[in-house]
């Protein structure tokens, strides 16, 4: 039997804004995800040390404070050194487009900004978890 998909929620930085990710948290557990949410003020070794020991298939970040060019990278940077390939990393936030195309091309999953359907990134995990997880 195919346990339920592990998503990693995480605000990381000093960003408290969080009512976007609450309002994720609650949609993914009620479409049957398992929900792990750190809260407030994660750092990137946070994110990843809490990942690792969950066993999630997916770290989603929320990120309003512009810091995105800098927490993405070292997330990615960390999942590397201890050679995970097999969780995504998404997430969402205030994030220009450009932005956007260089952090898929270093790696990181589809981005999601203010107003996305949350069904959008809700088929976009189930899908990337369905042709991914071992």
């Amino acid at each position: 039997m195919n346990r339920p998909i592990r998503v990693l929620m995480a605000k990381p930085g000093l960003d408290g804004h969080d009512r976007g990710i609450k309002i994720l948290a609650r949609a993914y557990r009620d479409a049957g995800m398992e929900v792990i949410y750190l809260g407030l003020r994660q750092t990137p070794v946070m994110i990843v040390n809490a990942a690792i020991q969950e066993d999630v298939d997916v770290i989603a970040i929320s990120v309003l404070s512009g810091a995105h060019m800098t927490i993405f990278p070292k997330i990615l940077k960390l999942l590397k050194d201890q050679e995970i390939n097999d969780i995504l990393l998404t997430g969402g936030g205030i994030i220009p487009q450009k932005d956007i195309d260089e952090l898929m091309r270093m790696g990181v999953g589809q981005l999601f900004g203010p107003g996305t359907p949350v069904k959008q990134s809700l088929d976009y995990i189930q899908s990337w978890v369905k042709n991914n997880r071992k």
